[in-house]
């Protein structure tokens, strides 16, 4: 089997994953390592030959802009209180606990490779995390902390990591200078990120075609990493900049296919690059565990040191934490979203798993220093962070769903209710003014007013039936009925024509172009 062998039973792997761990129960990621340790032991699949350099720009852009899109500006900014606990202050927390244990465990580790070590590990995984949270249902509140934590603990841990790589490369290292070039990163960062997203917004209305849009979306992610990471600042909060952007600026409420087709795209690329990114993992332990030479029980010791730091330090730090927060809470804040209770605060705790970028980091380390000699303690850091992401992702991943059924943490499922019968009745009631105001210009006949009344009432009930009382729900669930058998009906008539158009595809003298834009028309009939 060759690389590029390996790379389609991977792309193939991500597929099929995702609906076999439905069934189990289990996160897609997790079966992903677990199929990729599989694969690791059979004598024919080779070890994974990726250049360190390639690593993060390949993998975290198109996985933190699809992430992003699940959030919106407002929810950052309403969270920004916990979300700096978590993402900044727990991050620089992590990665210092482990430099003092790992410096401690390890014998002969230098200050600078053990800080390294630390914020390779120090970030939770947002996809993993989310991953897990979103089949299990829990709260929302619980989901948005979790990624926002997830997106930007990146941000700063990907910054401590290269200065620690930097200082490793040089022989010394400052926090003072870390912090610096944290600053510095982040200002770095917004600019460009604010720069590319108002470029991709003003392209994105020159282009007009849903299709061309979404491939500039596609390409908009690994510009501003690069970018970014040219000019010194943090790629990771670039991507995070140009996503919220385009998030709140380039929404056209009537871009339907476009809305459409973006949202497929990207969660095709979800998907695929998330199940590459977990099935390396367990590839990539056929490789950590041959850099062992004999001492894999005493490098065991050490992972399993840094593994009990790292889920240790996030329970200790998550229970003041989490106080503070409640205490910093006023009803001003209504919109942060913050555990409110000690069960909660212990499923944030067992959703800290490592996982994407703590792969890529660790991957990333480089293979030679500056003068071409071999970058020291390179095996003894990946082989200590893969303990680390395996306990976390496997031994947390798989007993999470088990914590969760037993302190019954779950979504709050009667405001979710609520909140959507509001959004169905300001649709109702904004599809009803805009018909008045139609009205007062067009003379419409009056059977033709009287349905686009019931249809703008539809609206609402569409969304949510919960909108009408008992005795209109009734008669609404009966047109409901009529509607659906019209629908159907209509279905099957559609269908009959697309098989008719495509027939005509073998036919003599076709015109396969005139076949697809017929098709097309007719796709797009479905949809409405």
């Amino acid at each position: 089997m060759d690389q590029l062998a390996l790379l389609l039973v991977l792309l193939l792997g991500a597929v099929v994953t995702v609906p076999l761990g439905e069934r189990l129960g289990l996160p897609a990621p997790v079966l992903m390592t677990i199929g990729g340790m599989g694969l690791a032991l059979l004598p024919f699949v080779p070890n994974i030959e990726l250049p360190p350099d390639y690593i993060l720009p390949l993998v975290l852009p198109p996985l933190l802009y699809a992430a992003v899109q699940r959030t919106s500006w407002r929810q950052f900014t309403a969270n920004r209180r916990p979300i700096f606990l978590l993402a900044v202050a727990l991050v620089f927390v992590t990665t210092a606990a482990v430099a003092a244990v790992a410096s401690a465990v390890v014998p002969g580790l230098p200050l600078a490779a053990a800080v390294a070590l630390g914020a390779l590990v120090a970030p939770p995984d947002p996809v993993a995390a989310t991953a897990v949270a979103g089949s299990l249902g829990l709260p929302r509140r619980l989901v948005s902390i979790l990624e926002g934590e997830g997106l930007f603990n990146d941000v700063t841990a990907i910054v401590l990591y290269h200065v620690a790589i930097g200082a490793a490369l040089a022989g010394t290292f400052s926090w003072g200078e870390a912090v610096g070039e944290l600053a510095l990163s982040a200002v770095v960062a917004v600019v460009v990120g604010l720069a590319l997203g108002w470029l991709s917004n003003k392209l994105m209305g020159m282009l007009g075609d849903p299709t061309l849009q979404t491939g500039l979306t596609l390409l908009v992610p690994f510009v501003g990493y690069v970018l970014a990471d040219r000019l010194l600042g943090s790629g990771v909060l670039a991507v995070l900049v140009i996503a919220l952007y385009l998030a709140e600026h380039a929404a056209d409420a009537d871009d339907v296919m476009g809305r459409l087709a973006g949202r497929a795209f990207w969660e095709v690329v979800d998907v695929l690059v998330t199940g590459i990114a977990f099935g390396l993992i367990g590839l990539e332990l056929h490789h950590v565990f041959g850099t062992a030479e004999g001492r894999e029980l005493e490098m065991l010791g050490w992972g399993g040191a840094v593994a009990a730091c790292v889920v240790g330090v996030r329970l200790g730090w998550l229970l003041p934490a989490t106080w503070l927060a409640k205490r910093l809470h006023s009803r001003r804040d209504y919109d942060e979203d913050i555990p409110v209770s000690w069960r909660e605060t212990v499923v944030m705790w067992w959703s800290g798993m490592r996982g994407v970028a703590s792969v890529a980091l660790a991957l990333a380390v480089p293979l030679r220093d500056d003068h071409g000699a071999p970058f020291p303690w390179r095996d003894e850091i990946i082989f200590i962070a893969f303990c680390v992401i395996v306990a976390t992702l496997l031994f947390q991943g798989l007993t999470l769903p088990w914590l969760v059924g037993k302190l019954g943490v779950r979504a709050d499922t009667d405001t979710e209710r609520e909140f959507e019968r509001s959004l169905a009745l300001r649709a109702a009631r904004a599809a009803k003014r805009r018909l008045k105001e139609i009205q007062e210009v067009d003379e419409l006949p009056e059977e033709l007013q009287e349905r686009l009344q019931r249809i703008a009432f539809e609206v609402g009930v569409r969304i949510s039936p919960d909108v009408l009382d008992e005795e209109r729900r009734s008669s609404a669930a009966r047109r409901a009925e009529r509607f659906k058998a019209v629908q159907r009906i209509q279905h099957e008539m559609l269908s009959a024509a697309r098989h008719e158009v495509l027939a005509a595809r073998s036919e003599p003298g076709a015109d396969p172009e005139v076949v697809d834009r017929v098709l097309r028309q007719l796709d797009v009939h479905s949809l409405r």
